[in-house]
């Protein structure tokens, strides 16, 4: 019997450490997705320190998934491929639906002023003539992509509910181009006169970003409508991972800023003029984009109607 018991006792502290390992047994890659917001190689340049923090963190393998669209990383969450994935407001609602429910929110982008939102901003190219909506009446607007809050959600909604126009009947057309980036490029090039993009204020945004990395000239593009404030999306993750799991990975994104200031600065595309950049990231859950679901299902009726 004492044998037994010291057998059974050596055999459970040599497993120990397979115990301890948790969720990792389970997940020894990480995969989690980002937006196409920007073209495919700065996207993955800015969350690269990121993705090494994370795993020299975590001490699991983490890779970052992209798509072609918004839509495709809506589905590789839903399908189960990724574990966790940074949205935007209106993509999270669309996982939400496409899930059921399935997925949770965690953290979301907080700036140094306290604030956690951004705007929706419709562009134009400054010699264009175009300075308000009305300007752009029977032109071509582009937005960005269907499960983009601000490129698309937001500016539509707004653009029927308070504007007082359909999108559909006051342009020309309303193609998508398929980001923000190639939206305010094709302004730029004429092909669009205008189109949806989103910035954090007039110093930080897309088409300003554009400028600082050289792909269009300063001045060219000027802002001729801005939303009201949106609340920033959220890192959301599959709710059928362990809740450990979530909340480990939730806590290593939260304390990235600190961590490695560098690295941050470049993912957060830091701007040292800007006097109310992102600084981190603050707790969210489900209800702070609940609304944001609605305003989807208002979208959708729209659609039917039509």
């Amino acid at each position: 019997m004492k044998l037994f018991t010291t057998a059974a006792l050596v055999a459970l502290t040599a497993a120990g450490p397979l115990f301890a390992e948790g969720w990792r047994d389970d997940y020894q890659v990480v995969k989690f997705g980002i937006l196409s917001g920007e073209n495919e190689q700065d996207r993955l340049m800015r969350n690269e320190p990121l993705r090494v923090f994370l795993e020299e963190k975590l001490g699991v393998e983490v890779e970052i998934f992209t798509a072609g669209n918004y839509d495709g990383v809506v589905q590789a969450i839903a399908a189960d491929q990724i574990e966790v994935a940074r949205f935007g407001s209106s993509s999270y609602a669309a996982v939400y639906t496409a899930t059921d429910g399935g997925v949770v929110p965690t953290l979301t982008s907080i700036n140094k002023d306290g604030s956690t939102g951004y705007y929706s901003i419709v562009v134009a190219r400054c010699d264009s003539g175009i300075e308000t909506l009305e300007d752009a009446k029977g032109k071509v607007h582009a937005f960005a992509d269907p499960d983009s809050t601000s490129g698309y959600a937001v500016p539509y909604f707004n653009m029927v509910e308070r504007e007082g126009f359909k999108p559909e009947d006051f342009f020309a057309a309303v193609p998508f181009s398929g980001s923000h980036e190639a939206g305010v490029q094709g302004v730029v090039n004429g092909t669009f006169d205008t189109a949806s993009t989103y910035q954090d204020n007039d110093i930080n945004g897309v088409y300003q970003r554009m400028e600082i990395k050289g792909m269009i000239e300063e001045g060219v593009v000027c802002k001729i409508w801005e939303s009201p404030e949106i609340t920033s999306g959220p890192w959301t993750f599959r709710n059928n991972l362990p809740e450990e799991m979530i909340e480990e990975i939730t806590a290593a994104i939260e304390e990235f800023p600190t961590a490695d200031p560098e690295g941050y600065a470049l993912y957060s595309s830091f701007n040292p003029d800007d006097e109310n950049p992102e600084v981190g990231f603050t707790r969210v859950d489900h209800d702070r984009y609940q609304w944001i679901v609605d305003m989807r299902e208002w979208l959708k009726n729209q659609r039917r109607g039509s």
